[in-house]
């Protein structure tokens, strides 16, 4: 199953060793799932991961979290994105992840954010919004 993985799902498993959020990395790690990647995603966590302010809380440090990272990344399909499907979100920094997975035939688009994102102004058929915790409990 081909998903996108939002950043904050990615902040999240490092956050908490028990939380679905973890659930989901591991899982694409093994294999189960298919991370999408972008440039403008590629981009935006690399950016978060430069931060320390969004892993104050994490009980692994900075060596293992890029380890954990670049294992994400040897499991991720690199997708082009072509085509913007602008404007849809009310938050334009989310637009990008919308338009991976269009591009990217992805099942799922797995965040926290599910608010705005449910807010789009176009719909795709097939592309789900989850949870991490609505995706393990479906998959």
């Amino acid at each position: 199953m081909r998903i996108v993985v939002d950043t904050d799902v990615f902040v999240a498993a490092v956050s908490s060793p028990d939380g679905a959020s973890r659930e989901v990395l591991r899982r694409c790690l093994l294999g189960r799932y298919e991370p999408l990647l972008g440039q403008a995603l590629l981009t935006e966590y690399e950016s978060v991961l430069a931060r320390a302010e969004p892993f104050a809380a994490s009980p692994i440090g900075e060596a293992e979290r890029n380890a954990l990272w670049t294992a994400l990344v040897s499991r991720c399909r690199w997708v082009r994105v072509y085509y913007l499907w602008r404007p849809n979100l009310p938050d334009e920094a989310d637009n990008h992840v919308l338009e991976l997975a269009v591009a990217g035939g992805a099942k799922a688009i797995v965040t926290h954010n599910t608010r705005d994102f449910a807010r789009a102004e176009l719909h795709f058929p097939g592309l789900r919004l989850l949870s991490p915790g609505e995706l393990i409990a479906e998959n």
